[in-house]
């Protein structure tokens, strides 16, 4: 992060803006009945962290991927031992770079109005929301790059990571929908994460809300992690 500053700056600026343009674009939503919030931001502040931690996992699989063009990457492989450290200190390092976004995020919003309706707890479910969502993109994106061995192969999962994203309960709440948008949506595991990530801003926690959402994340990251573990393990030097 010191040595390639430019890997920060999408992670950090992205979801100010979002925060700033959604916020603004959407604001009118909060005065119709069932939008779940009077303040747009209760509603934008988890979706624009949960951006920003998008690509903070990126950005940590995106720094594994300049390694492997640089050739730094073939003396880790030929290290003796097991690779599964070189696996997990590059996601761990990504969900720890998903802090900074999520934070500045939170203080950004707070000048809109943020309220913590769900206590400290609600704070706590939106990090947990958040490094676990730039752990998984940051899996799907060694997948790639283990496979791929190139830096524009992030470009692939900036998509994945979009479109994912907006396909979900982003923008709306899921009965504000219609059409083949409300069937994707509904399906979306990001869906679950963000109502388990924004609950405690909306209002008290549930068990009805909480539990989709771990489990969606836990899933999510089972998966990208099989697929990362099984690209790493059939990668030569």
């Amino acid at each position: 992060m010191v040595a390639r500053p430019s890997l920060m700056i999408p992670t950090l600026l992205m979801p100010l803006f979002f925060i700033v343009s959604f916020t603004g674009a959407f604001s009118s939503l909060s005065r119709l009945e069932g939008y779940g919030t009077s303040n747009v931001h209760n509603w934008m502040a988890p979706y624009a962290a949960l951006q920003g931690s998008v690509f903070a996992g990126i950005g940590g699989a995106a720094s594994a991927a300049d390694d492997i063009e640089n050739g730094f990457f073939d003396r880790l492989l030929l290290t003796p031992g097991s690779r599964l450290p070189i696996l997990l200190g590059t996601a761990a390092y990504s969900g720890l770079r998903s802090l900074i976004p999520t934070t500045a995020v939170l203080l950004a919003s707070t000048l809109g109005g943020l309220s913590l309706r769900g206590g400290p707890m609600g704070l706590v479910c939106l990090y947990v929301a958040t490094v676990g969502m730039a752990v998984v993109f940051c899996l799907l994106g060694l997948t790639v790059a283990y496979r791929m061995r190139t830096m524009r192969s992030m470009m692939l999962v900036q998509v994945v990571g979009f479109s994912s994203m907006f396909m979900s309960t982003g923008q709306v709440p899921l009965h504000f929908m219609e059409g083949w948008l409300r069937v994707v949506a509904g399906l979306n595991p990001l869906t679950d994460v963000l109502q388990f990530a924004r609950q405690g801003f909306l209002g008290p926690l549930a068990w009805s809300t909480t539990w989709p959402g771990v489990v969606a994340l836990a899933a999510m990251v089972v998966v990208t992690g099989l697929a990362a573990g099984r690209s790493l393990g059939k990668m030569a030097p």
